[in-house]
């Protein structure tokens, strides 16, 4: 589970606005396979590939498993959703997508719809914002793979987006791990290009009356 998850379809590709999240999710046209894969395979950098050989997907609460499930529908696989524990908010969606694969490159997708989409689904799966909405807004993308963090603030900078520079927040802590942040001047647009389809983070967007 992502550790950025907790903090939180117009021209370009973004969810319809309207002032109930929930219902802009419903109403965005999932009807290009091609995107819906991209931000499929981006959603795999919170997850992880179970020992069974499933591609295993873990969040609190379900709202964004059950969007995922309608995704991979839309794709032609299945996909199902079960309670980790019967103490925790903790559920998991499993599939075996044959179109998945961690090691995707995403400057190897075809147009820029597809490359936005996929942003969309890293943001959706390892941005964070903040939950509080008194609190400085910032938008970070994170991941322990540098060259992958490399190649999304490439798609995010020929897209017109302001990205901050690659750095390790704590390298005596978390050495592995990278960070970018989206500049202020760009929050704007990043929530109108990329948006987001992860139903915590689109209320939080909606909330700052960035979407």
């Amino acid at each position: 589970m992502s550790e950025n998850d907790s903090s939180a379809d117009n021209q370009q590709g973004s969810p319809m606005q309207t002032s109930d999240p929930s219902e802009t999710i419903r109403r965005t046209p999932f009807n290009n396979k091609e995107e819906v894969k991209a931000y499929l395979l981006a959603t795999l950098h919170d997850g992880t590939f179970s020992s069974n050989k499933r591609f295993r997907i873990a969040q609190k609460g379900k709202d964004w498993l059950e969007i995922l499930k309608k995704l991979f529908r839309i794709v032609g696989f299945n996909a199902w959703i079960y309670k980790e524990g019967k103490e925790r908010d903790v559920y998991v969606l499993e599939t075996l997508a044959s179109f998945l694969n961690f090691k995707f490159d995403p400057l190897k997708l075809k147009s820029e719809k597809e490359k936005v989409a996929y942003i969309r689904g890293f943001f959706d799966a390892e941005g964070g914002i903040p939950q509080n909405k008194n609190s400085r807004f910032y938008i970070q993308l994170a991941v322990k793979d540098k060259n992958k963090l490399i190649k999304i603030k490439k798609i995010l900078e020929c897209s017109g987006i302001k990205i901050g520079k690659i750095h390790n927040p704590s390298k005596n802590v978390k050495p592995d791990y990278w960070r970018i942040y989206v500049l202020a001047k760009s929050h704007t647009e990043f929530a109108r290009l990329i948006g987001s389809w992860h139903p915590k983070k689109l209320k939080l967007l909606v909330e700052r009356k960035m979407i």
